[in-house]
C-alpha cells in the first residue's frame, strides 16, 4: 500500500515538475525578450505533464483533476501545431497521443454507473469538495480555452493577459482545494506558479507601455 501511494505520488510530482518547468522556461525566455512570449517548450512540457496528470487523477480517483486535463489536453495539441511542432512528430505518435483522452473517456464510461459512484459519490471527496475542485479546474481551465481563441483569432500562438489574470484566480482555488485534501502535488505545483503568472502580467504591462 505505501508503495503504491509512493508510485502514484512519483507521477504526479513529476506532472508538476513538467508544468513548473513549462512556467520556468515561459519566464525566463520572456524575461530575456522584456516581454511575454509563447515557445515552443512551454507547450511541449505542457502536453507531457497533462497526460501524466491526468494518469494521477484517475489513480486518486479524483474527478476535478481529470476534469481539468480533458479540457485542456487539445488546446496544448492544437498550439503545438500552429507554431509547426506537432508536425514534426510522427504520425504513429501523434495519432496515440491525440487518442489517449477519446480511450480514457471511453474506458471510464464503460460502466456509467460504476463512473459515476467511483468518482462523483467518492468517500474520499465530499460532493460539495468536489465541486469546489472542478470549479477551480474549469477556471483553470478556462485560461486556455480563452489563450486559444485569442491566438485563433490571430492565427499564431500568443498567451495574453486575460491568460494569467484567470491563471491567478484558478490557481489560488486549486491551491485551497488541495490544502483541504492534503495533496501537496497539487499544493506546492500551483504554488510555484503564482510569481510567474502574477511576472507576466508585469512584463505584459511594462511591454504596453513602451508599444
Amino acid at each position: 500500500m505505501v508503495l503504491s501511494n509512493v508510485f502514484i505520488y512519483a507521477i504526479g510530482f513529476i506532472a508538476q515538475g513538467f508544468f513548473s518547468a513549462r512556467m520556468i522556461i515561459q519566464w525566463f525566455l520572456s524575461e530575456k525578450a522584456k516581454k511575454v512570449v509563447s515557445p515552443d517548450w512551454y507547450w511541449i512540457c505542457s502536453l507531457i505533464g497533462s497526460i501524466l496528470l491526468f494518469a494521477y487523477g484517475w489513480l486518486r480517483d479524483d474527478f476535478a483533476i481529470i476534469l481539468g486535463q480533458l479540457i485542456s489536453f487539445y488546446i496544448y495539441i492544437w498550439n503545438l501545431n500552429i507554431k509547426g511542432v506537432w508536425k514534426r512528430i510522427p504520425h504513429i505518435l501523434r495519432f496515440m497521443i491525440a487518442l489517449l483522452p477519446v480511450c480514457a473517456v471511453a474506458f471510464m464510461l464503460k460502466d456509467a454507473s460504476d463512473f459515476v459512484l467511483q468518482f462523483l459519490h467518492n468517500d474520499k471527496v465530499p460532493l460539495r469538495l468536489l465541486i469546489y475542485g472542478s470549479l477551480g479546474q474549469v477556471i483553470f481551465t478556462i485560461r486556455f480555452i480563452y489563450q486559444w481563441y485569442y491566438s485563433y483569432k490571430r492565427h499564431r500562438s500568443i498567451l495574453p493577459v486575460g491568460f494569467w489574470i484567470i491563471s491567478l484566480i484558478g490557481s489560488g482555488i486549486i491551491v485551497s482545494y488541495g490544502a483541504i485534501r492534503y495533496d501537496p502535488v497539487l499544493v506546492l505545483g500551483q504554488s510555484i506558479g503564482f510569481l510567474t503568472y502574477s511576472r507576466n502580467i508585469v512584463l505584459y504591462n511594462k511591454s504596453k507601455k513602451k508599444s
